[in-house]
């Protein structure tokens, strides 16, 4: 019975490793979010390395660059770089809202669709189907179209 025990044990370590190791061989440059409701970014990949910024921000979009065992080199939508952990990311994509002003919220990629929201800078969603210059964002619920010039975290990385 222990041996079985162990066995399970053993197993479940490998599948846990199985999936931290999948997670370190996507190619870079690609998109993520950040998973947490407050992230540590710091100048080096360990926690030895001092912290450079401190991110209140769930689900803002990051731009990984590099990856070096568990951490990931980001960039924020302002351009900033630094190091984070594997477990502070997600691979969910989202956007952020960077155009000045309000921007609109469409029922359908067409400047002329029926606007459907206004949304001010900073709002943030999550982002697929990015096509011919527009992308669909999901912010809580509210569904649209806006165009891929407003937001950041859009284009091919």
């Amino acid at each position: 019975m222990k041996n079985n025990v162990k066995l399970l044990i053993l197993g479940a370590l490998t599948l846990a490793a199985s999936a931290v190791a999948a997670q370190t061989v996507r190619k870079t440059p690609y998109w993520a979010s950040i998973e947490e409701p407050e992230a540590r970014m710091r100048t080096g990949p360990s926690t030895e390395f001092p912290v450079k910024w401190v991110y209140k921000r769930q689900d803002l979009p990051v731009k990984v660059i590099a990856v070096h065992e568990v951490w990931r080199k980001v960039e924020d939508p302002d351009g900033d770089q630094g190091w984070m952990h594997v477990r502070l990311l997600s691979p969910t994509r989202t956007a952020i809202v960077i155009a000045p002003g309000i921007s609109e919220l469409r029922d359908a990629p067409s400047g002329t669709a029926r606007i459907s929201w206004r949304l001010e800078k900073g709002v943030i969603g999550k982002i697929d189907d990015c096509q011919k210059g527009w992308c669909r964002l999901d912010i809580t619920g509210r569904i649209g179209y806006i165009e891929a010039s407003r937001v950041w975290g859009e284009e091919a990385p």
